[in-house]
């Protein structure tokens, strides 16, 4: 079970998924979970991309609505959790504004900075 704050899978399952990288992989297996924010799950695995080339993030978990990464180097620094923040905010508007944060900075600094761990999930 992966476990985190406020966060659990129950009853979750290994897979083995044909993707060259792991940032790829909701789009291979087709995966609908942002539905109801983006149609297009490639657009969400060009930003996973991203996030594996500059943090060594790495998805290890996904459910109907929610996908779960590892990170290898979160941001160190306020600032560039900061930056970060607003990268999250745009890929899942949820996890910030129905979560428990008053404001990206608050976001930032309790969810992004030296966190292994990052959370997304679309309503």
């Amino acid at each position: 079970m992966l476990t985190e704050p406020g966060f659990w899978l129950d009853d979750a399952r290994p897979a083995l998924v044909p993707a060259r990288r792991s940032a790829d992989i909701p789009a291979v297996i087709g995966w609908t979970g942002p539905l109801n924010h983006e149609n297009d799950v490639a657009r969400l695995c060009a930003v996973l991309r991203s996030w594996e080339d500059r943090f060594g993030a790495r998805v290890v978990a996904l459910t109907f609505d929610q996908l779960v990464v590892s990170v290898a180097a979160p941001p160190r620094t306020a600032e560039e959790a900061e930056a970060v923040a607003a990268e999250h905010f745009a890929f899942c508007p949820d996890s910030i504004t129905q979560g428990n944060h008053d404001s990206l900075r608050e976001y930032a600094r309790k969810a992004l900075l030296d966190t292994p761990v990052w959370t997304f999930w679309w309503d």
